[in-house]
């Protein structure tokens, strides 16, 4: 993976353990030479990874829609910044520029753009690793629905297995390098 797009919130959370995970994972990616896409905020989770990643010489791409450039507080140290239409162009672009994703906590941003690119992925759209950073078990209950959701035959056991997941970010990072995609990578119903 050259690149990684990285769904997080705009506040930090309420635990200390979110921002330290945070910091970890854009000390990981600068060290590693993996270029940083994403929502190209300035404060929250989404400010503390462009500033950790860019104080350790990584390289940090910001997607912003520009309906919520005048909104948002934009980062002004980027790398690079795209300016789009809306935000169907931004996860499109942001989806474009990335060799695989990771989902930090977040809310319902976060949620909607990791159900959206793992949808992407089970219906052959792209051949990505989707990583879910479970910091703190903050995943766990959005686990527990997900395997309710395999024993309820709404979801393949081979969908399921799309959402890769670790608690630390090196482990993480570490299981999306050695990830593959499924020969056939083609949505199909549910088994039974």
């Amino acid at each position: 993976m050259r690149s990684v797009c990285v769904f997080c919130g705009s506040n930090p959370g309420r635990v200390p353990a979110y921002l330290d995970a945070v910091g970890e994972l854009a000390g990981l990616l600068a060290a590693r030479g993996v270029r940083i896409v994403y929502g190209g905020n300035s404060v929250g989770t989404m400010g503390a990874l462009a500033d950790t990643a860019l104080a350790a010489g990584g390289e940090v791409v910001g997607v912003v829609p520009e309906q919520l450039a005048g909104v948002e507080l934009l980062h002004e140290g980027l790398s690079e910044l795209h300016l789009v239409g809306s935000m169907h162009e931004r996860k499109a672009l942001m989806g474009e520029l990335a060799d695989g994703f990771v989902a930090l906590p977040g809310g319902l941003g976060t949620l909607e753009e990791l159900a959206e690119v793992l949808t992407w992925s089970q219906i052959g759209l792209h051949r990505k690793p989707v990583g879910l950073l479970n910091t703190a078990g903050y995943y766990d209950h959005l686990l527990a629905f997900l395997d309710h959701a395999v024993a309820e035959r709404f979801l393949r056991t081979d969908d399921r297995a799309l959402v890769l997941t670790a608690a630390t970010p090196a482990v993480l990072l570490d299981v999306m390098q050695g990830w593959r995609p499924r020969a056939d990578q083609a949505w199909a119903p549910a088994e039974g």
